[in-house]
């Protein structure tokens, strides 16, 4: 076979361990996943209901243009329709993103460590990866300016940033922006965006109004809970939209993803309420850090990243021994770190117990 070279050295992406295979493996009946950032709340009801009461046939394909998706979200947001691209998550718009305007001779930007579909993808594509380490956990724009040239045609930008939390404060995106060439696509993945309660966060919309060259990617995954269904949308000018949508496959959302993401807007009440359990829960972790002396980063998503100080892993196999499964920062470029989904309070509660006792079982080691 003659593959493509840079596929031979590409790995797939490594999700969490699911809980049926820790609860074979340990022999456990009781298993809380909070590795993957997934809202522990589950979706709302109404997309439930929608999903329970969903009759038509199956035999046939989707709407390919999610015509009623895509209406109900522009009215929420105010924008109008043909602003809009829908992909089978996030994930998807990334690779249609990169399999656009990638390709060997070409260049992306990206900070170090970020979310790493950006990376896989440009790698993929045979483009070449300048990846700008980040400066306590937050994007270094001088730097990733500096690293764009006349080849450059994708930055990426995560705000928050996954895994460590950080934004960009919409002042600084906005001078950034300014100095980027008109030519080069600036895509902001902001896939935690309902979390945020920073009140300097941006206005993606107001900046894809302002600069024709940025999409925003948003998903219904995290906080309105249909990672299942695989739903997400970017929002670029239409310019943008017209020339990346043949690059989409046809058919590439669901028509129960889309039904669901339907039902999901008409309830921003449930989104308030989890945004406001999940600002609760990031206190909890604060508080317990700062007890204990652990480094973290503030975080506008619904994980955090703790340093422990010591090998990520031994810190992820003691709590999935004990039926915690968080995600090892070995796989995620902080080595000593681990990242750690916010769940309900007792979740956390108990998740901070196993921590604490984990902790002190250390200390008692060492002297």
């Amino acid at each position: 076979m003659r593959w493509k070279k840079q596929l031979l050295n590409l790995t797939p992406y490594q999700p969490g361990k699911s809980i049926d295979s820790v609860k074979k493996q340990y022999g456990l009946e009781t298993i809380v996943k909070l590795a993957s950032n997934e809202n522990p709340f589950g979706c709302s009801a109404k997309a439930v209901e929608r999903i329970q009461s969903f009759s038509e046939s199956l035999a046939l394909y989707p709407d390919g243009h999610a015509g009623d998706l895509r209406e109900a979200l522009s009215a929420m947001l105010g924008i109008s329709p043909d602003r809009l691209i829908f992909g089978n998550g996030s994930d998807e718009l990334i690779r249609i993103i990169s399999r656009a305007l990638l390709y060997p001779g070409a260049n992306t930007v990206m900070a170090s460590p970020t979310f790493p579909q950006y990376r896989h993808n440009a790698v993929l594509e045979g483009a070449k990866v300048r990846e700008v380490p980040l400066v306590d956990g937050q994007h270094d724009l001088p730097k990733m300016l500096d690293a764009v040239d006349e080849h450059t045609n994708v930055i990426w930008i995560c705000s928050p940033n996954n895994p460590t939390g950080t934004y960009i404060p919409n002042e600084d995106l906005d001078s950034f922006l300014q100095q980027v060439p008109e030519d080069i696509l600036v895509v902001i993945d902001e896939a935690y965006y309902e979390y945020v309660t920073a009140t300097d966060f941006h206005d993606s919309i107001s900046l894809t109004e302002k600069f024709p060259n940025v999409i925003a990617l948003r998903t219904f995954s995290k906080i309105y809970g249909l990672a299942s269904l695989r739903v997400g949308y970017g929002i670029a000018n239409p310019s943008i939209i017209k020339v990346l949508e043949p690059a989409r496959e046809p058919f590439n959302t669901n028509t129960l993803g889309q039904e669901a993401a339907k039902a999901a807007l008409s309830d921003q009440d449930f989104v308030g309420r989890c945004k406001e359990i999940n600002r609760n829960g990031l206190e909890m972790f604060y508080k317990f850090c700062e007890k204990h002396g652990l480094p973290y980063y503030p975080s506008q998503g619904n994980f955090i990243l703790i340093n422990f100080r010591m090998d990520a892993n031994r810190v992820f196999q003691s709590l999935l021994e004990r039926g915690f499964i968080v995600r090892s920062g070995a796989l995620l470029g902080f080595p000593e770190s681990v990242r750690i989904t916010v769940g309900s309070q007792s979740q956390v509660d108990a998740l901070l117990k196993e921590v604490e006792a984990f902790l002190e079982k250390e200390s008692r080691a060492i002297v």
